[in-house]
């Protein structure tokens, strides 16, 4: 190699080097997702509830062209049951917002959490070659509050609660 190409690539090498050390003031993005192209989005696609006979046909209300369907997915008024209130009463019921606030309200959540999350992402932020080759570092962060899988399961399974939605015992792993 020549000295006039070594030293284009000596200095293509420190270009590259210094730019992969460039850094902006914004939080760093863990998770280096891009879409791989105009496919379908997985997470539009819903699991319906199952089908019931109701006691009484009378009881079924009108077919209205783009209403709701008797078995579409709630899931925010699934949570309002779960939490012991009645769908649709919003602000108006009362005892789901006691239950909601029983622990007291910090009305700067959002900020707050906003903040601790920026100042995690930045004590965390990718390495350099993480950066450099565009690879997420989120696994390496998170994994100190991740749950393990099994060791939960097993500790479930134990306790004999029941575990429907898990591999069964047998499942070879």
């Amino acid at each position: 190699m020549t000295a006039g190409k070594t030293r284009v690539a000596a200095v293509l090498t420190a270009v590259l080097l210094v730019s992969a050390c460039g850094g902006s003031d914004e939080a760093p993005r863990l998770m280096r997702l891009q879409a791989s192209g105009d496919g379908p989005d997985e997470f539009s696609i819903l699991p319906t509830k199952p089908l019931e006979m109701p006691a009484d046909m009378s009881a079924l209300p009108e077919p209205v062209r783009g209403a709701p369907n008797l078995v579409d997915p709630r899931p925010l008024d699934d949570a309002v049951i779960a939490l012991g209130g009645r769908p649709g009463a919003g602000g108006a019921d009362a005892a789901l917002v006691a239950a909601a606030g029983r622990n007291g309200i910090d009305p700067n959540v959002r900020q707050t959490l906003a903040a601790e999350d920026e100042a995690f992402r930045k004590k965390n932020s990718p390495r350099l070659l993480e950066r450099l080759f565009n690879r997420s570092s989120y696994q390496r962060v998170y994994s100190d509050q991740t749950t393990q899988s099994y060791e939960e399961l097993e500790r479930w399974r134990a306790a004999q609660a029941r575990t429907p939605s898990a591999p069964p015992k047998d499942s070879g792993r």
